[in-house]
């Protein structure tokens, strides 16, 4: 605490402003040219902001329509898929069947009068038609297409469809009340059984009623949208059109004649954006059926006018242009304040250079205005504050300290209220110091508030001394293997024995995942959740392959809470397991092994690492635990992970060291078991199911067995363990399945 020191008493005086204020030519001629180059930034940045806004609103116009033209051609694609199907059922109708093996007049009119119904009750049903086993027009409903016989490639053994399937055919025309109508006709076979044709069944569908239908969905329904073939010809869209240049004006006009650098860009690509001199255009290709014969894809086009962006950007670009006129009043302001503020702090220097001589001392000294600005300070107060010395002169208090707005005003108040105030500082969010800060108010020179003066001392050493003698406290507490980590699992700190056990040769510069990799590696996120909520995990890990030991270890990660309640450090031990007694029971022992690979890329690494003689004789054993109807709601994947988890630690009991588990997904599981026969791998199977059935968890259980064939990867090897499961759940007396094996139990 900084005592009353008359001495100090003469330094107030030397706080008066001691020069006026004088604008010479050279500052007159500084503030012109900095004020012509605000203005001419100021119309450059406008002008961009404006260009920049107007592209952006056209490439959000884009993204949303482009969207929209992707739900509508799978809308229509979908609506195509129903119209096979309503094909297929019209082809199975009841009436259809009665006429064809009854084709009598009456039957006919009863036919006819049915399609009628169903075509009026229809939209987009534009007609349908009957056609005799040659192909040749029997009748339709209504009579408005055309009668010529159907295409001899859809006909007899040329065919390349037939039996449920349904042929759709490109987009075609028809004259309907004096206006041309785009159309597909889809048509079923129909066959005897004995697959001999007894004639043709065709359906006629309006695209312009499917768009219809479809359109109204969508926030840009008044939108143009066009439909064009992959040879730019137009079947929708021609009635929507307003008048527009370089556009096809009629249906079946073309538009690579009529747009031919449009045409162009959408030929090269099956979807994107064009930019032309009227409007932003948006396209996608869609498919609306696959055929053996031919693909049917086609164009969705849609544009917005540029004009129209223009207007919609009109109100925003009247903002910009009154925001930049005030920011460029704001900023012409600041910048003949600077000058002013130049000229002021000019004027003090002189006082403040005095002033400079007070600090010449080992600890830092501020001197500090009533505005609660800098106004001097010593070499050692700009190594504490991390602040170069020549920007410390008239920064803020607060901003020099790193206090937070209501410190701030805690400390002022008690430095009025009482004339002095002590405490520490830390600096860490600017990766500085701790300081032991005193503050107390000068002698006054004048009516207004008293100036500050500010002594800083670093305690950085002493705190992180405390911090060190606190983690080996927390370190030494241990008298067996130990490390303290941090809260990711971070090395900190350990002791000779887990430094000795792990052979790290004090290199910190490791977490435990990763020294641990084989059993912590793909389980440390759930382990750190479990710290987290529980304080602390044990379990029993593997020997690495190079460390010396050769038992188990129990391992404890323990963690510490800090004053906020969030785990900072983590207090890791490793002692050697216990061996496991023979008379205990078996459910209540940890696993000799907790290493189950959890994805199948691990699983193939193991296998390609195994020996060849090792793999030749292997098998793989494929098992299936979830019984027949568990999974029949969505609820149940809980019970079924938590059986799963009890059948894979009941497996780490009993499965040889040699073997290795996957959790491949869900209700499924992979065991590899290398110099392992057919016979020996069956016998563990059974073994297996028996101690599970002991356990009650042995139900639905199914089990494939396959053997390994020389030279087979391991995508080959698993297939053919699924080939034994499909076996296996067709045995309903034990469930255990083999395919692939060379010797059969």
């Amino acid at each position: 605490m900084l005592k009353n020191n008359p001495s100090t008493y003469p330094a107030a005086p030397l706080l008066s402003l001691t020069q006026g204020i004088y604008w010479s030519h050279q500052r007159l001629l500084a503030i012109a040219s900095q004020l012509s180059m605000l203005v001419i930034g100021m119309i450059i940045l406008t002008h961009l902001i404006i260009t920049l806004g107007e592209r952006r609103l056209q490439e959000e116009w884009a993204t949303q329509r482009y969207s929209e033209l992707q739900t509508i051609g799978s809308l229509i694609a979908d609506k195509v898929s129903f119209q096979q199907f309503r094909t297929q059922i019209f082809a199975n109708g009841e009436l259809l069947k009665q006429y064809l093996s009854n084709p009598t007049a009456k039957q006919q009119l009863k036919l006819q009068e049915n399609w009628q119904d169903l075509v009026k009750h229809i939209p987009e049903l534009l007609g349908i038609a009957l056609y005799d086993p040659q192909g040749n027009y029997k009748f339709s409903t209504p009579p408005n297409f055309n009668k010529d016989a159907l295409p001899p490639t859809l006909l007899g053994a040329s065919r390349s469809m037939g039996g449920k399937e349904v042929y759709t055919s490109p987009l075609e025309f028809v004259p309907i009340d004096g206006m041309l109508e785009p159309y597909m006709y889809q048509m079923a076979w129909l066959e005897k059984p004995d697959q001999s044709s007894i004639g043709y069944l065709v359906t006629y569908n309006s695209m312009v009623k499917m768009l219809e239908a479809i359109k109204p969905a969508f926030s840009s329904n008044k939108s143009p949208m066009l439909v064009l073939d992959t040879q730019g010809l137009l079947y929708a869209g021609a009635s929507d059109l307003a008048p527009l240049s370089n556009m096809p004006e009629t249906l079946g006009a073309s538009l690579r004649q009529s747009y031919p650098a449009l045409w162009r860009d959408m030929s090269m690509s099956n979807f994107g954006q064009f930019h032309g001199e009227e409007a932003t255009f948006v396209y996608l290709k869609i498919e609306l059926t696959a055929q053996p014969e031919t693909h049917r894809e086609y164009f969705l086009l849609s544009y917005v006018r540029n004009s129209d962006i223009a207007a919609r950007f009109s109100q925003w670009q009247n903002i910009v242009i009154v925001a930049s006129l005030i920011l460029t009043v704001l900023a012409a302001w600041v910048v003949l304040l600077s000058h002013m503020y130049r000229l002021q702090q000019r004027s003090r220097q002189y006082s403040i250079d005095v002033a400079n001589g007070l600090f010449n001392s080992d600890i830092g000294f501020m001197m500090v205005n009533e505005n609660a600005r800098v106004i001097s300070a010593n070499t050692k107060a700009a190594q504490a504050t991390l602040v170069p010395l020549d920007e410390l002169t008239d920064r803020s208090l607060q901003r020099t300290l790193c206090l937070d707005d209501k410190t701030y005003t805690e400390l002022m108040e008690q430095v009025h209220k009482t004339g002095q105030w002590s405490g520490e500082i830390s600096l860490e969010s600017i990766d500085g110091p701790t300081l032991r800060v005193h503050i107390r108010q000068a002698p006054r020179a004048s009516r207004g508030s008293p100036h500050l003066l500010i002594t800083l001392e670093d305690i950085s050493e002493l705190i992180s001394s405390k911090q060190n003698a606190f983690l080996s406290e927390l370190l030494c507490d241990n008298t067996v293997a130990t490390a303290l980590t941090d809260a990711n699992g971070k090395l900190i700190k350990i002791n000779p024995v887990f430094d000795a056990l792990m052979q790290l040769n004090g290199d910190l510069n490791q977490d435990l995942a990763s020294l641990l990799a084989n059993d912590l590696g793909n389980q440390w996120q759930r382990i750190s959740a479990q710290i987290a909520m529980q304080g602390q995990w044990q379990g029993q890990i593997l020997c690495s392959p190079k460390q010396a030991h050769s038992n188990c270890l129990q391992a404890t990660l323990k963690g510490h809470v800090a004053a906020d309640g969030e785990i900072d450090y983590i207090v890791c031990t490793l002692e050697q397991a216990a061996e496991r007694g023979r008379g205990t029971e078996k459910r209540n022992l940890v696993p000799h092994r907790s290493t189950i690979l959890l994805n199948l890329a691990d699983l193939e690494r193991y296998f390609n690492s195994l020996p060849p003689p090792s793999r030749l004789s292997s098998s793989l054993l494929l098992m299936d635990i979830n019984p027949e109807g568990m999974l029949s709601h969505m609820s149940d994947i809980d019970q079924l992970a938590n059986r799963q988890q009890e059948i894979e630690v009941q497996l780490l009991l009993e499965i040889p060291a040699n073997y290795q588990i996957l959790h491949w997904q869900l209700g499924k599981l992979i065991v590899m078991l290398p110099d392992t026969d057919a016979t020996h791998a069956h016998n563990f199977a059974l073994n297996m199911m028996e101690k599970l059935n002991g356990n009650g968890l042995g139900e639905g259980i199914s089990i494939g067995i396959a053997g390994y064939q020389e030279g087979q990867t391991l995508e080959q090897y698993l297939n053919n363990a699924e080939v034994a499961l499909k076996r296996a759940k067709q045995n309903n007396d034990q469930n255990i399945g083999q395919a692939f094996t060379r010797h059969q139990s």
